[in-house]
């Protein structure tokens, strides 16, 4: 089984925030592989996509609390966990979690085994659930700032796209989708 995380916040007020890049992606994802519509699972505390053995998941903890959602995902399919797992060095090889990336510019994306972003605290809530940071980072950049810190990062990724970021923002979202599928 794999499972794909998107990180966001839920809500009217967060949705085309750049701090929901893990959601709007794994919007695009759920799209382009026609899976079906997300619902709320409340036992998950989070919004499901479910087809054959690819799980879509986007927590509905606060981005802060991501790993709480996960924690529950694991208690509910210890099997899958238990295969994921590499017990030599705890990694999680069918394990991705789509999220924001200050340390990258928007229009930018990596993928990369184990390697966040300097400081994310959804990510430390995850790591802290999972005993590991050994899983796929999809890191979706966010950063139009062009060197300006003038606004601090906590409110920065609160904002929502411009119409002109947003048009980036879209194109690299099908991108990490394409890219993603060629991992499944």
């Amino acid at each position: 089984m794999t499972f794909i995380i998107g990180l966001g916040n839920p809500g009217a007020k967060y949705q085309q925030t750049k701090h929901n890049a893990g959601f709007i992606a794994l919007d695009y994802l759920a799209e382009k592989l026609q899976m079906p519509k997300f619902r709320l699972q409340k036992n998950y505390q989070a919004q499901v996509s479910q087809k054959e053995k690819l799980f879509l998941v986007k927590p509905q903890t606060y981005m802060n609390k991501s790993g709480d959602a996960i924690l529950y995902l694991k208690k509910k399919h210890p099997q899958e966990f238990k295969q994921l797992s590499n017990l030599v060095t705890s990694s999680l090889s069918n394990f991705f979690v789509v999220h924001d990336d200050l340390d990258l510019e928007l229009g930018n994306f990596k993928i990369q085994f184990g390697k966040g972003p300097k400081v994310h605290n959804g990510l430390n809530s995850i790591y802290a659930a999972l005993g590991t940071d050994q899983f796929w980072h999809v890191r979706v950049g966010i950063d139009s700032r062009g060197g300006d810190r003038s606004i601090p990062s906590d409110k920065y990724v609160l904002m929502p796209f411009s119409v002109a970021e947003q048009e980036i923002f879209d194109q690299v979202s099908k991108q990490v989708a394409d890219e993603l599928i060629l991992k499944l």
